[in-house]
């Protein structure tokens, strides 16, 4: 009989914004997170107790999968925050460090967590609507007539990742890559419902980034040198191929599911060999060129393929049967004991040799020269920044899909956020008495709750300055700008350049303000329609705003817990 252990009765903690430890945590993931933020950001090592992989990052995906904690409202946040990372990629650091801003700044005002969660709901309506406005003084406009703009929104993504280690040329490389590849996966001529291809990403660690490439097609792996020169003699075109899930070992376990009665005397082994070689006879005489299987091929039967010509390709993988599919349009054979039907078989235009450092790799090219399948070769010096790499590019790739849905984009580099927080500012003056009115609140409440959430996004653009620099905003615009550290006040106008996304110049009548401290609100003054800059830094329209979006409801959500209840069993 197995000893009986009484239960343990729940912890039940009450107000956990009132609970020291709780708060200590908040404010320490904060600050983790806030030391992350932005180009220059500190990168962060991660491991466990009894070693393993060391990973160093100060990417969001990457970082809070690998943060726990056994606090359960800390744990709250940091999964709404990974919920909005698994679909949109980007702004996860935004959204965190706005949503403990927040928080913090509720507990700071002294304001009743109903009236907190009131004003800022509020206030977030007032965002939005100013975001989807065609006058938006912080939105542009993308014009996929010119690559040079989604160019400048890649780089954005991939030069806030400072795990990359990148130089300047190696940034510009690689967002123009990922814009390349971008534009090959939108299919040109598809009638009806278009849908998106795919990038397949390849590393190759221990080359230049410079060496990086993107090729239409699919580039697989080709450890079999000895078919090198078989295939250079191929450029018949198209060439047929076919392509098989199921296994091709001879294998009896592959068979499938049931019971199998063999008669005494008979050969098994002999039987699924034959069984594979007119297997192999029907391919022949079908005039296929390419053989690929997702899983292993019997050696026999791949000397008898080869000795006919054709091509083998086994151990495909499952992650590359679906890219493979779209390109060829072959359906995978899923059985050996049926004729393989003639819709079955695929296509492709030519087959070639490629080879990237140590790797070999056969290059599949689509049968009428247009597919929505491309490779990218990524290169890296160690292992470290070539999987951090692959991750921002795979960020970059899905943040230019987002622009399809909304082809527009929000200024960078902090400006934004003073926009909105200037823009929130002079529209609650402006608007005081009917807001309290549906409200339910005091006026000088609704004030401290505005003041709260304005200095909730000046801190995020704060945040990303790291070297001991003060940020500012200009009195005009209301632009993010960056004063260094050693720069005294006095000589301010000839250090500032230009603003945090490069589109307002520094010049000797502008007046600024720092960031987090009281001015008179404002209306931020629109841009010149005559001027001809350009912004140089970007962020994803649709993922920073849903950003916004997440960040309020996690902190109103936070804010609205009464009692966590933890089962200690």
């Amino acid at each position: 009989m197995s000893r009986l252990v009484k239960k343990s009765p729940s912890l039940c903690t009450d107000l956990p914004l009132y609970n020291t430890d709780i708060c200590n945590k908040l404010h320490l993931l904060w600050q983790l997170l806030r030391s992350c933020f932005g180009p220059t950001g500190r990168l962060k090592q991660v491991h466990n107790n009894i070693g393993g992989h060391v990973i160093t990052t100060s990417t969001s995906s990457v970082l809070l999968p690998a943060i726990s904690s056994s606090q359960p409202f800390v744990n709250l946040i940091k999964t709404s925050i990974l919920n909005h990372v698994s679909r949109f990629s980007d702004c996860g650091l935004f959204a965190a460090i706005l949503c403990l801003s927040l928080i913090e700044q509720a507990k700071q005002s002294g304001l009743r967590e109903n009236v907190a969660i009131r004003v800022n709901k509020h206030l977030l309506g007032v965002c939005t609507s100013y975001l989807q406005r065609e006058d938006c003084g912080c939105k542009v406009k993308l014009d996929f007539c010119s690559s040079q703009i989604l160019i400048r929104l890649a780089r954005t993504v991939i030069s806030s990742k400072p795990a990359c280690v990148l130089t300047e040329p190696e940034t510009l490389h690689i967002s123009r890559l990922a814009v390349q590849a971008f534009l090959l996966t939108v299919p040109c001529n598809s009638p009806g419902t278009v849908r998106l291809g795919r990038t397949v990403t390849v590393c190759v660690e221990g080359h230049s980034v410079l060496n990086s490439a993107v090729f239409p097609g699919l580039l697989v792996d080709m450890p079999d040198v000895f078919c090198l020169s078989r295939v250079e003699n191929l450029h018949s075109s198209p060439l047929r191929m076919v392509l098989f899930s199921a296994s091709l070992a001879g294998d009896l376990s592959e068979l499938g599911d049931g019971m199998i009665e063999v008669h005494p005397g008979v050969d098994t082994d002999s039987q699924i060999l034959d069984q594979l070689l007119e297997l192999g006879k029907q391919v022949v005489k079908d005039e296929v060129k390419l053989f690929v299987c997702q899983k292993v091929v019997h050696p026999v039967l791949q000397q008898y393929l080869r000795s006919c010509g054709v091509t083998v390709i086994e151990r495909l993988g499952i992650t590359l049967m679906e890219p493979l599919t779209q390109l060829t349009g072959a359906q995978p054979v899923a059985t050996l004991h049926t004729t393989i039907p003639a819709k079955a078989y695929g296509k492709v235009s030519d087959l070639s040799m490629r080879q990237f450092g140590s790797k070999m790799m056969l290059h599949l090219q689509p049968p009428d020269g247009e597919s929505a399948i491309c490779t990218m070769i990524l290169c890296h010096r160690n292992e470290t920044m070539l999987s951090e790499l692959k991750v921002v590019c795979h960020k970059t790739e899905h943040v230019l899909r987002l622009s399809l849905r909304e082809p527009s984009a929000l200024l960078g580099g902090g400006c934004t956020e003073t926009h909105l927080a200037a823009y929130v500012r002079q529209k609650s003056v402006n608007e005081v008495a009917e807001t309290v009115t549906g409200l339910g609140c005091s006026q000088t409440e609704y004030h401290r709750g505005v003041e709260g959430f304005c200095r909730s996004l000046e801190s995020v653009a704060a945040a990303l300055e790291h070297d001991g620099g003060n940020s500012l905003m200009d009195l005009t615009h209301a632009h993010h700008w960056t004063l260094p550290a050693d720069v005294m006040t006095e000589h301010m106008e000839d250090s500032l350049g230009s603003c945090g996304c490069g589109l307002v110049q520094s010049s000797p009548n502008k007046k600024w303000t720092y960031l987090n401290t009281k001015y008179q609100p404002f209306s931020p003054a629109p841009l010149s329609i005559h001027t001809t800059a350009q912004p140089c830094v970007l962020d994803s329209f649709t993922a920073k705003l849903n950003a916004l979006q997440v960040a309020v409801e996690t902190a109103n959500l936070a804010l609205d817990v009464r009692y966590v209840i933890q089962d200690m069993n």
